[in-house]
């Protein structure tokens, strides 16, 4: 009898344990953010991304900042500066320029030198992991006004005045 009452109190914990409340895997992503202008033109931006380590979570973060500067604009993240509006005001740009495009964001592409992370401090780089990637925030360097000039001189977007 009491072999019988054991294997039931056994099987009744692994019941009730394997019952527990399942995790979410729900990944809400946050807009970027514009933390600072610079008086070159440029202006320091916090994306975030998802990569399986940081050296990849980096580039990727450098990639996008510079996509969300010429298509989508970047919000306010602090008091006292504006919202960045896109340098590409078509919304057919990506697809009417799709070679130019895909050869700018190749890995080491033309893209990289409008991006740095020369103003990334100590403690601004913020990430969960879970066990297979992980997300980062990243505080990225971008010219906008060299990126505007590029632009311009390529014929993607009209040269000023033409707004």
């Amino acid at each position: 009898m009491k072999r019988f009452s054991f294997f039931i109190a056994a099987f009744a914990m692994i019941c009730f344990a394997s019952c527990g409340a399942k995790r979410s895997q729900a990944y809400y992503e946050k807009p970027s953010q514009v933390l600072s202008a610079n008086y070159d033109g440029s202006y320091v931006i916090r994306v975030q991304v998802r990569a399986k380590d940081a050296v990849i979570a980096f580039t990727d973060g450098q990639r996008k900042a510079v996509e969300e500067v010429i298509f989508k604009g970047v919000k306010s993240g602090s008091s006292g500066i504006a919202d960045l509006k896109p340098l590409c005001f078509d919304m057919n740009a990506r697809e009417k320029h799709e070679d130019y495009f895909n050869a700018f964001f190749v890995d080491g592409g033309a893209w990289t030198q409008f991006s740095n992370l020369k103003d990334k401090r100590v403690g601004s780089t913020r990430y969960l992991r879970d066990g297979r990637q992980m997300v980062e925030s990243v505080t990225v360097t971008v010219d906008r006004a060299g990126l505007k000039k590029k632009l311009q001189e390529d014929g993607i977007i009209p040269k000023e005045g033409r707004y």
